[in-house]
């Protein structure tokens, strides 16, 4: 029998490791979680590590919907939990997925609890489902909860959709612009720059310009794509600095056009998380670190630690998210209600309702917004072109025909 050294995690969150003999790794792990025992890292002696905290694969955010709304409907009708996450299990259609359901079934079975047994995979569990999952394990509402989180993700899922949707039209435009004028200067302007030599006509400033630029992308196209490269490159190690990120957030959130709809998906994201989370019975202070992390936002999520700690010293939650300067007066308002009247987590519902809503219109009116002046720009654009190169030629038309 094989001997394995672990590292993990014991009941009361200390580090602990050693060595046990187990018929192989799954085993073990099932024999740990009896003893409460979140194992991180299980290495067989002479063998690999086996990280259990790491995956292979992905989950898709409808996928997690679709298994939370069954998961939900099972346990509501009374199956027992083992027998519900094997049944989803196998009926995976993604392996990652299955075989990590099947792993949950095997803690779960071995005397971990399923908060415990989720978290072994957060690239598809994240706080917010283990956190509020705990909370309906130690209430007893497990399917209420399930139900929650169903709601929560396909929400999310219909207000990605609804984003990406909206983007289609104005990239494929963009991207349509940029072949047109790119096959134009790479395949007709050459054929009237020879034709402008031969004729040794005088050229006006925009036909030369056009032509020099034609000459440039000729010869220099990959700078192009080297500065575009770069570009990506240097924003993604920006970001990766907590300054950098704070910064270029706090940019987007500041643009003109795109920051408003920006700054109301943050505001809809982060009244509906933690909403969901008071509502399944998660602490308010364990509500604002979980919706910080998950925010998706810096500038977000510095105000939102910064408003745990003032609650944290003794304050409301409404003067710290006043001072953050983030929130509109309107949902600090709501929520100071919220927070009087003790329905803070209906509140924060109806708050993202209503700005999930105000989404979609202000995503309706940027598109309306945008179109003419994507259609102005690929007519200036093609049209510039064009009238330059024949300019010449009207000009020497023109002194013939005198």
């Amino acid at each position: 029998m094989p001997v394995f050294t672990w590292q993990g995690k014991n009941a009361a969150g200390e580090k602990s490791q050693g060595e046990r003999a187990a018929e192989n790794k799954q085993v073990l792990r099932a024999a740990l979680a009896r003893e409460r025992i979140q194992a991180n890292v299980i290495k067989e002696k002479g063998g690999r590590s086996f990280n259990l905290k790491l995956g292979g694969g992905s989950v898709k955010a409808k996928e997690s919907a679709i298994f939370f709304r069954q998961f939900s409907v099972m346990i509501d009708a009374g199956l027992p939990l083992v027998q519900c996450l094997e049944i989803l299990g196998n009926n995976q259609e993604n392996e990652y997925f299955k075989k990590s359901l099947l792993g949950v079934r095997t803690s779960v079975e071995g005397g971990a609890t399923l908060a415990n047994a989720l978290r072994l995979y957060p690239k598809i569990f994240d706080d917010l489902t283990t956190n509020m999952i705990e909370a309906g394990e130690t209430g007893g509402i497990l399917d209420t909860i399930l139900q929650r989180i169903s709601q929560y993700v396909e929400k999310a899922v219909k207000m990605r959709a609804a984003i990406k949707s909206a983007l289609v039209y104005p990239v494929s435009v963009i991207v349509i612009a940029l072949l047109v004028v790119g096959a134009l200067l790479k395949f007709v302007v050459p054929i009237f720059a020879n034709l402008f030599v031969g004729l040794g006509v005088a050229l006006p400033a925009s036909t030369q310009f056009v032509i020099n630029l034609s000459a440039f992308i000729q010869n220099f196209w990959w700078l192009i794509f080297l500065a575009v490269g770069v570009l990506i490159v240097g924003l993604k190690y920006i970001r990766k600095t907590p300054q950098g990120l704070y910064y270029t957030d706090k940019f987007l959130l500041n643009m003109p056009v795109f920051g408003p709809v920006l700054r109301k998906i943050a505001i809809a994201r982060f009244t509906r998380t933690l909403g969901t989370l008071i509502s399944s019975g998660v602490p308010i202070l364990d509500g604002l670190s979980i919706t910080a992390r998950t925010s998706g936002n810096a500038v977000l999520e510095r105000a939102l630690m910064q408003v745990r700690k003032s609650i944290e010293e003794g304050r409301t939650i409404v003067d710290p998210l006043r001072e953050s300067g983030v929130f509109p007066n309107m949902v600090i308002q709501m929520i100071g209600v919220g927070e009087a009247t003790g329905a803070m987590d209906s509140m924060l519902q109806k708050i993202a309702d209503f700005y999930e809503d105000e989404v979609d219109a202000a995503t309706k009116d940027m598109l309306a917004l945008m179109e003419p002046m994507l259609i102005s720009f690929l007519g200036v654009a093609v049209g510039g072109i064009v009238i330059s190169l024949y300019m010449p030629l009207f000009s020497m038309i023109s002194k013939l025909a005198g």
